[in-house]
């Protein structure tokens, strides 16, 4: 939905898509500086030009993302105004979000309100998944148990928040044994581009650290708090500092015995000691084409440990190969693909003439990772197999240091 009163009205236009239209601003519009601007970048941009209301968002914030390559070197950073387009929640954090909803109804209701009124106004996506515990293993009927007792375990909360699923519009809970959290965003949960209203790409904030998971489908999300969350599904903004970022430029291929975890954990040790913190990273090169989804993921899922905000992999066709490989409809692709190159968010990483302006640049040759070892509590602890006997007898003769 867009915000009333826009003065980005003349931005407004329609797109036919398998002969039906489509409405969507066009923020190629806004000149020249928008194609130089990092692909996670134009998600923000897009946000603001959309939901610029003069109150929340102002032309100050559209103008403040427009003009990044300036204000993300300003000292002491530039602010601007974020709507996110949609909240992911586990049940842990969850429930509390839930519980105030429902105080808000029952407040409205002693007011002599319509407690049918307070909904979320920013869609919401909560997850059961993290109830769960092990008490039976190493049995073809351990799932089945370990679900029986997490239902016994959890029936009062499960009962309100089956309650909650039916009172409350714009809020979608997923039940239990549905999966973790990240994989079901990943698999089911993501648009990558909302289609209804405003054709618009899909943004997320969630209550969980490992949220940025979703970069790697090319959707920017990130973790907050659950008062953040809370005030997300509220409709408000998330008011937050222009970041810089790191463009990480893989070229060459993945060696066949290497792994997507050699490779995160490569990543994770080089991106520590470059210092990446408050900062969003955007991968891009011709390695990124042979990475599947499963492989971005996998890298995206990490940023809490090498401290960025997001690690994100803006769309290409192994994107849309992977929402076909999860059952998305060919309809819903094919408005995805045709909004994305509308608006220059679509990425062919073999085509250097999309490369955007960074902050900073650093390189890894894919052909490079080699099988590793880390730990045994810090991922950045990154030990080649091939030097890890002498490593182990390093760490046995070194001395502690004060």
């Amino acid at each position: 939905m867009a915000a009333t009163n826009n003065p980005y009205q003349h931005l407004l236009k329609t797109i036919q898509i398998d002969g039906k239209p489509f409405k969507y601003y066009d923020v190629t519009g806004l000149g020249e500086k928008y194609d130089r601007l990092p692909y996670s970048i134009r998600v923000l941009l897009e946000s603001c030009v959309r939901n610029c209301d003069g109150f929340q968002v102002l032309q100050k914030d559209v103008q403040n993302v427009l003009e990044w390559e300036t204000n993300q070197a300003v000292e002491g950073g530039v602010e601007i105004a974020f709507k996110p387009a949609r909240v992911i929640l586990q049940d842990l954090t969850g429930v509390p979000a839930v519980v105030d909803f429902a105080a808000m109804r029952d407040a409205v209701k002693d007011l002599g309100g319509d407690p049918q009124k307070i909904n979320p106004i920013c869609p919401a996506d909560l997850v059961i998944d993290h109830s769960v515990q092990v008490d039976f293993a190493r049995s073809p009927d351990a799932l089945n148990k370990n679900q029986e007792l997490e239902f016994e375990r959890n029936k009062e909360r499960f009962q309100f928040l089956k309650w909650g699923a039916q009172a409350f519009d714009n809020m979608l809970i997923v039940p239990p044994g549905s999966g973790i959290v990240h994989q079901v965003n990943l698999e089911y949960l993501a648009r990558v581009v909302f289609s209804k209203d405003l054709l618009h790409p899909d943004s997320v904030v969630g209550t969980d650290s490992h949220t940025t998971m979703i970069n790697g489908l090319g959707v920017v999300g990130w973790g907050v708090g659950g008062i953040e969350a809370e005030a997300v599904m509220l409709g408000q903004a998330i008011s937050m500092l222009l970041p810089k970022v790191v463009g990480y430029k893989l070229v060459g291929e993945l060696n066949p015995l290497a792994t997507s975890t050699d490779l995160v954990l490569t990543i994770t040790k080089h991106l520590r000691s470059l210092g990446v913190v408050g900062k969003f990273v955007e991968f891009y090169g011709p390695g990124v084409s042979a990475l599947s989804i499963a492989d971005r993921a996998t890298v995206a899922n990490m940023c809490p440990e090498f401290g960025a905000t997001v690690a994100h992999f803006p769309v290409d066709e192994r994107s849309l190969q992977y929402l076909c490989q999860t059952n998305r409809s060919k309809e819903k692709i094919a408005i995805i693909e045709a909004y994305l190159r509308a608006t220059k968010q679509f990425r062919d990483y073999n085509n250097p003439a999309q490369d955007p302006i960074f902050s900073e640049v650093v390189e890894l040759d894919l052909s490079t990772v080699v099988t590793s070892v880390s730990g045994p509590k810090r991922p950045q602890d990154r030990v080649s197999v091939s030097v890890m006997k002498k490593d182990f007898q390093d760490c046995l003769t070194n001395k502690v240091s004060d």
